[in-house]
């Protein structure tokens, strides 16, 4: 058995004993694709489900909990987020298949469980080749992309509340709607089940080469940026608002407006966290004077700003 880590200062010392490992003032610019953001008070990457579960059984109830994935539809404020902030690791990213259906664990990317799939000849997961991030934020989100969602694959998932009981989730449970799922905030999914259905091996690899290639055509892909920025509204595109507010190549400090792809905002090499969110919020502006329509985040912002907590942590 590996020994506790355990380091008895500030938060760490009120924190139980865990097999994963803590560390303290931990950078998050250089795991979310933005690159910018603070520091995590106590970053935490449990050993496996059961060490996690753990931790959240023995740790004190008032000390708050955020999770990260690999950081591609997040903005970390400048200031850090306090508390204990979760990284899941490579437990849970194993990928397995039976038949038409996947398992995959809540940190496997995207993109390998549906190369995955498609060497399994499991076609209907393809979508997911060109939606960035992991299962555990596709559960959290109802992601999609070229024409379906998580809500079309997902036949089950598994997660835990936070007293560290684990509990398995029924699509109904999951209460998917568009880039939502009704499971509380406050859960943290381990694990999904996608069901697919069989075909063509060369066909599926074919349908994940179209879908790259548009990509490339529409997204700006090799910049720093977090995603679509906002929800599409009803009816409305959020892109085609944004162009038609004029905000196509907008600038506020170091962000930027795609000139490619207006639903993106783009770090251009200096901007903080508070230059993306402040012209995010330039737009929303923006969209409602001229249309009318109140644009809502898609990109999940975490964290305090820099003159509240943690001002100046690298």
């Amino acid at each position: 058995m590996m020994a506790a880590n355990r380091l008895d200062s500030g938060l760490l010392a009120h924190l139980p004993e865990v097999r994963g490992s803590y560390a303290e003032n931990m950078a998050l610019h250089r795991v979310t694709w933005f690159r910018v953001g603070g520091a995590a008070e106590v970053l935490y990457r449990p050993a496996d489900g059961a060490d996690l579960a753990a931790f959240f059984a023995a740790k004190p109830a008032d000390v708050p909990v955020t999770v990260v994935g690999v950081g591609s539809n997040l903005l970390v404020r400048d200031g850090g987020i306090e508390g204990v902030t979760i990284r899941l690791g490579r437990a849970f990213a194993a990928i397995t298949t039976d038949g038409a259906r996947v398992e995959a664990g809540a940190m496997a990317l995207d993109y390998t469980v549906a190369r995955t799939a498609g060497a399994a000849g499991i076609a209907g997961l393809e979508f997911l080749s060109g939606v960035p991030g992991t299962i555990g934020g596709n559960l959290r989100m109802n992601a999609g992309a070229f024409g379906s969602d998580t809500a079309t694959v997902v036949s089950g998932a598994r997660a835990l509340d936070p007293t560290g009981r684990e509990h398995d989730l029924s699509p109904a449970d999951l209460g998917f709607g568009y880039r939502h799922s009704a499971v509380p905030e406050d859960w943290i999914f381990t694990a999904a089940t996608l069901e697919g259905v069989p075909g063509d091996k060369d066909a599926i690899a074919a349908r994940m080469v179209d879908i790259a290639a548009e990509r490339e055509a529409s997204q700006p892909l090799r910049v720093r940026t977090g995603g679509s920025t906002f929800r599409n509204p009803a009816g409305d595109s959020a892109w085609e608002l944004i162009d038609k507010a004029g905000c196509r190549g907008l600038k506020h400090g170091g962000a930027m407006v795609s000139e490619k792809h207006c639903n993106f905002l783009i770090n251009t090499g200096t901007a903080t966290a508070a230059d993306l969110e402040a012209l995010g919020e330039e737009v929303r502006c923006r969209v409602a004077e001229s249309t009318g329509v109140t644009l809502e985040w898609e990109i999940c912002r975490v964290g305090r700003h820099a003159r509240t907590f943690g001002e100046g942590a690298s």
